[in-house]
Parts: C-alpha cells; sequence; structure tokens
C-alpha cells in the first residue's frame, strides 16, 4: 500500500511525451504547417534535390537560347570521327567527363549535350501541360461545383465529350503536321486535352466546400460569387490542385515520349528524350548506351514528380501522418506510466478516505464486531 506521501510523488504524465502530432503543429498558421509537413517528407526533399541538380545541369551544360552553356558541343554538331567505338567516356572514379561522357551515335554527335536537349524539352512540354490542365481544369471544376444547376451540366457534359476524344491520336497528328513552333504546340494540345481529371477533382472538392459555414458567412456578408470562390473556397482545395497537377506533369513526360517514341512526337532537327530512344533502338543490341542515358533520365524525373506530389499530399491532408516507430514507443511507455500513476492514486486515496473501522473489525475475520471476541 502506498502511504499519503506517495501523493507527492505521483506526476501527471505529459501528453505530449507520445509527440503526437497536434503538438508538433500547435500555434503555427496553416501554411507554416504545411511547411514543416513537407520538409518532414524525406522522399520529397531527395526528389528536389535531384530534380534541380537535372534542370540546372540541362540549362548550364549546352545554354538556353542566347544564354551559352560551359560543355563545348552542341546537340546538332557533329564530330568527323567516332572516339574509342562512340562509347562513353565517363568515369565515376576517379570522376571524369572525358571528350564524350555519354558517348556518341552513328553520325558522331555528341550524346550528352543531345540528352541535355532531350530533358530540355521534354520539361519544357511537361511544364506547358501541367499549366494548362490546371488552369483549364480548375476553373471549369470550380464553375461547375460552385454553380450548379444548368452551368454543372452543360459543363460536365462538355468535359464528357473532351474524355471521348482519342488524346494519342489527336497528338500524333498534330506533332506530325507541326513544323514551326511544334513543341509548343504540342504541349499546349496535350494540355487542352488532359483537363478533365483535374476539373472532376476539383468540381467534387467544391461541391463539399461550398456548403461550409464559413461560405455561408461570407455570403451573408454579401460577398460576391468570384470573391467566395476565388478567395474563401480556392485556397481551401489547393492542396488537391497542387498534387493532381503533379500527376498530369508525371504522365505529360510519359505520354511526350511515347509520341516522340513513335516518331509523332518532337521532329528534327531538335530532339527529346522519347526521341533519342526512338532513332536508336535498332544499335540496341550493339550500342545499349544510347538507351540507359535518356531512359534513366526519364525515370529519375517521373519519380522526383511523383515523390514531390506525395509529399505534397501528405502536407495539405492532415489525415496522413508519418507513424514513428520511436514516438510509438515513447506513446507506449507514457501510457504505462499514466495507468501506473492512476493505480498509485486510486490505493493512496482508497487508504486515507473514509470513517476508521473498530478494532476488532481491523483484526478479526468475521466482519461483524463481538463474534470474533
Amino acid at each position: 500500500m502506498s502511504s499519503p506521501e506517495n501523493l507527492e510523488n505521483v506526476r501527471p504524465v505529459d501528453a505530449a511525451a507520445g509527440g503526437t502530432d497536434g503538438d508538433d503543429v500547435k500555434g503555427l498558421s496553416q501554411g507554416a504547417i504545411v511547411r514543416k509537413r513537407f520538409r518532414g517528407h524525406t522522399g520529397a526533399m531527395v526528389s528536389i534535390v535531384v530534380l534541380a541538380f537535372v534542370v540546372i545541369l540541362a540549362i548550364t551544360s549546352i545554354g538556353l537560347g542566347p544564354i551559352p552553356g560551359w560543355w563545348k558541343y552542341g546537340y546538332a554538331g557533329k564530330i568527323p570521327t567516332l572516339v574509342d567505338g562512340g562509347r562513353p567516356s565517363l568515369q565515376l572514379w576517379p570522376f571524369s567527363l572525358g571528350e564524350h561522357p555519354f558517348g556518341q551515335d552513328s553520325v558522331g554527335r555528341d550524346y550528352f549535350a543531345m540528352t541535355m536537349r532531350g530533358i530540355q524539352i521534354s520539361l519544357f512540354i511537361t511544364v506547358v501541360v501541367g499549366a494548362i490542365a490546371a488552369f483549364v481544369g480548375v476553373v471549369i471544376g470550380a464553375c461547375s461545383g460552385y454553380f450548379r444547376g444548368k452551368v454543372e451540366t452543360v459543363l460536365m457534359r462538355f468535359t464528357d465529350v473532351i474524355i471521348i476524344i482519342p488524346a494519342l491520336v489527336a497528338a500524333a497528328v498534330v506533332g506530325q503536321n507541326a513544323s514551326d513552333g511544334g513543341v509548343l504546340l504540342l504541349g499546349v494540345f496535350l494540355g487542352l486535352v488532359s483537363w478533365t481529371g483535374m476539373a472532376r477533382l476539383t468540381r467534387g472538392d467544391f461541391l463539399t466546400l461550398r456548403e461550409r459555414e464559413f461560405v455561408d458567412a461570407a455570403r451573408l456578408a454579401g460577398a460576391s460569387n468570384n470573391r467566395i470562390i476565388f478567395k474563401h473556397i480556392l485556397p481551401n482545395a489547393v492542396g488537391v490542385i497542387t498534387v493532381n497537377t503533379t500527376l498530369l506533369m508525371s504522365a505529360a513526360i510519359l505520354t511526350e515520349t511515347a509520341l516522340s517514341y513513335l516518331g509523332f512526337g518532337v521532329q528534327a532537327p531538335d530532339t527529346s528524350l522519347g526521341k533519342l530512344i526512338s532513332e536508336n533502338q535498332a544499335a540496341f543490341s550493339t550500342r545499349p548506351w544510347l538507351f540507359w542515358f535518356p531512359g534513366i533520365f526519364i525515370i529519375v524525373i517521373c519519380l522526383c514528380i511523383n515523390f514531390i506530389g506525395d509529399g505534397l499530399r501528405d502536407a495539405f491532408d492532415p489525415r496522413q501522418k508519418k507513424i514513428s516507430l520511436r514516438r510509438v514507443a515513447d506513446t507506449g511507455e507514457a501510457e504505462r506510466r499514466r495507468e501506473a500513476n492512476a493505480r498509485i492514486v486510486s490505493e493512496a486515496g482508497a487508504t486515507t478516505s473514509g470513517p476508521p473501522r473498530p478494532l476488532d473489525q481491523r483484526s478479526s475475520g468475521f466482519g461483524i464486531g463481538g463474534l470474533g471476541s
């Protein structure tokens, strides 16, 4: 039994000992909470660093437009002879780029410069598709979800019409017939047929948010429909929009790669990652490095975009929480301490509470005074 003095040693267990997510973000604004959760996503942070490195390497190596690069060869220039049979000269240890780090193609062009140009074109198309699809999808989804009625019916039936368009075939026709500005035209067209999923997700989010109390308060305050949509509802739907945009961009680079591989995407004299693979498919068995480098960069870019999307999803959605084994162990220890403290308090209270019993009842096993004497 515990004495009353033991009550002084009984301390309530701190609820933060388990490290709950609510205590970690207490007192922070919504933006600070999102940034904190995103920075806590290891995969997303590593992906940002890797993707930034790829973009910087592609731009600074061969230059962009009038900006010159530090690499001595261009993506369209030809070298008179093949160096070492066109094999890659890249060495990881000791690190050395050599004369042609990614090798040369069948006509002697530097494959490193061509790969960097392919990354530039593929990323440009990806950004154009993501921006256009996100803008069109958000506008149509927001209007249909907020206004409902005839507006929703017309916009959703228009969305159904766009869905049934064979986007890959139509994009192949556009890419094949476009000459000047073909890359931009291809990106714009892919963006104009890729927004349907974004519109449906945005509409569903707006259907839920338009019934919330803060929207009713804004209406009673005299706010216009445009202000309610763009100032009150849209900021609360930015999580769904951002995550879906990253998925659109990841799908766009794969679509562009497929079109260019089939010969219907980016046309000569320009190039892209898919076009590089298509042009050198006959040399797969003899010079496989012509497939390695474009393929590796396609995989790296898609994985980085997807991991960044996962990080944004976890950051914007409070239901997505990382489970730490150390935090789970700390939580279990805190629960055990809380139960032990409760038992001590209960036992100590039972000892000190209530009127004292007669001596004969305390010493006798019968419990009725006089019978045990």
